[in-house]
């Protein structure tokens, strides 16, 4: 059957897996670098009490970067990384399942409502443990913590990064048990599945409906068909 629509879809058959999961991971990881230190100012300024510490989005930037150095912008941003993985998960999981569902209904706003919700889910299952952590240790100021968790010294001297993720990992468990890393999971789940199960049918209406043309990014992930 002839499938009449402005854009090619690539499927997962069709993609270099290869370049698609390098190409993906460092796309991602730039764009982390550049955003993190906001987030993590996002995060602070959610929390604190009033303008108890800072007065804005700037102020807080100038005083984490004078108090805290650079590092202090970026408290937390090893583990976050580890969030890379629900990306391709997310990715991994949307293609798999829009492959399973045309088995029984090649309708593209079928496949894609149905995938775009699965792969939500697996996402936030691995995302939001991994910024319940993270964001604990955003919260680490020099020489106190604005959260309910403080990272421990040992003989005076702040721990390693690895060592700090472990001692606010062990505090999360023994205050909350496993729950507690998955705080908000609902949440996240109410938030993130109806805007993905919506997002890709109407991201396949403008692909029939728009001549958009193709991409040479896309093209570029495309694995090269051999007569």
């Amino acid at each position: 059957m002839e499938d009449k629509r402005n854009i090619p879809i690539i499927e997962w058959e069709h993609l270099d897996k290869r370049k698609f999961y390098v190409f993906g991971i460092c796309m991602t990881m730039m764009i982390r670098v550049s955003v993190y230190p906001f987030t993590l100012i996002r995060t602070r300024l959610q929390v604190q009490k009033g303008k108890s510490l800072y007065n804005g989005t700037f102020d807080a930037f100038v005083k984490i970067l004078r108090t805290e150095g650079t590092a202090g912008l970026y408290r937390g941003f090893l583990v976050n990384t580890f969030t890379l993985i629900s990306g391709q998960c997310y990715v991994t999981t949307y293609e798999l399942t829009r492959k399973y569902v045309s088995r029984y209904n090649n309708n593209n706003a079928v496949k894609s409502l149905v995938a775009g919700g699965s792969a939500s889910l697996v996402a936030q299952s691995i995302t939001v443990p991994i910024d319940v952590i993270s964001q604990h240790l955003m919260m680490q100021r020099k020489g106190e913590s604005m959260g309910r968790f403080k990272v421990q010294n040992q003989d005076g001297k702040r721990m390693l990064v690895f060592g700090q993720t472990k001692d606010i990992i062990v505090q999360i468990f023994k205050a909350d048990g496993f729950r507690g890393f998955y705080r908000g999971y609902v949440a996240s789940l109410l938030t993130y599945i109806p805007n993905s199960a919506v997002w890709w049918p109407f991201y396949h209406f403008y692909a029939v409906h728009v001549d958009w043309g193709v991409s040479s990014v896309a093209e570029s992930l495309v694995e090269p068909q051999v007569s």
